[in-house]
């Protein structure tokens, strides 16, 4: 039987290998709040994983094994305790910060979306999966980051939002070969780009200036979020903002080419940005 402890380590390997750009903010915050994180962070990636993971398996399979994790976790949840490797961290960290388990379901909600749904006709649409898959994420995080008042909700859902956007904008090559798209089609229509040709023209650069900014507006949305947190969580919540959003810069820099090249944020460049938050004495460093 997996002990809490071995639980949590083995979240904290997920994060690490799986979210390094979160693990790194993640340091900056008390060895007990970041358990938290990882936790969290390792429900949320192994159910995408379930989904992502599953291109040679008939779709009720998947839909199957999804809501089987999903299952396992109500029911332990409601036991308060699990001998699940992973789920007995979860459980501890949901009861913990007393997590809504509604969040949960929802994230798995938007998982369960993808099963089916491999595109988006308009930005509202495409909003409201990101409810489940990304803004959910954020309302789960908060009470990790100990906020000084209740107006730190929505900007952390916004937070997440753009997490999840520039995700997007970052892998849509890869969500292609997945057979999915997260660009709204009427941004599509509106500058004539097709992401199927996997070729860099002049409305493909045009779109992707359009999603960037609204992203970089989201984020600028979820800034008004770091002062209504304690120092310490300022710092990690401003430094996983500033090194997520540099990858806007570098899908930028590569003249948006996200098909043949990946946008990534270098190491040393995240230990330096959290370095530099945390030697200052101001939250965003």
């Amino acid at each position: 039987m997996t002990s809490l402890r071995e639980s949590y380590l083995r979240c904290a390997q997920i994060a690490r290998r799986h979210g390094k750009t979160y693990s790194t903010a993640a340091y900056l915050l008390t060895p007990s709040d970041r358990r938290h994180v990882f936790a969290i962070y390792a429900f949320c990636r192994v159910a995408d994983d379930i989904v992502d993971e599953a291109t040679d398996r008939p779709t009720e399979q998947t839909a199957a094994a999804l809501a089987e994790f999903g299952d396992r976790f109500r029911t332990d949840l409601a036991a308060g305790t699990s001998s699940h490797p992973l789920l007995a961290a979860v459980v501890r960290t949901a009861r913990e910060l007393q997590i809504d388990p509604e969040c949960f379901d929802r994230f798995l909600r938007s998982m369960t979306m993808d099963l089916t749904t491999s595109s988006y006709a308009t930005w509202d649409d495409l909003v409201g999966y990101m409810d489940g898959s990304a803004a959910v994420i954020g309302e789960m995080m908060l009470p990790v980051l100990h906020p000084l008042t209740p107006e730190a909700f929505e900007p952390s859902r916004q937070l997440g939002v753009a997490f999840q956007l520039t995700n997007f904008l970052r892998d849509v090559g890869e969500d292609l070969d997945r057979g999915r798209l997260y660009l709204p089609r009427e941004d599509l229509d509106r500058f004539d780009a097709d992401p199927h040709t996997r070729r860099v023209d002049d409305p493909w650069r045009a779109l992707m200036r359009f999603e960037i900014e609204r992203t970089r507006a989201i984020y600028r949305e979820a800034d008004k979020g770091i002062p209504l947190l304690p120092r310490r969580s300022a710092r990690c919540v401003a430094t996983a903002r500033i090194l997520y959003s540099r990858i806007l810069d570098r899908i930028e820099a590569n003249d948006y080419d996200v098909f043949t090249r990946r946008a990534r944020v270098p190491s040393a460049e995240k230990l330096w940005v959290a370095a530099r938050s945390l030697l200052s004495p101001t939250a965003a460093g």
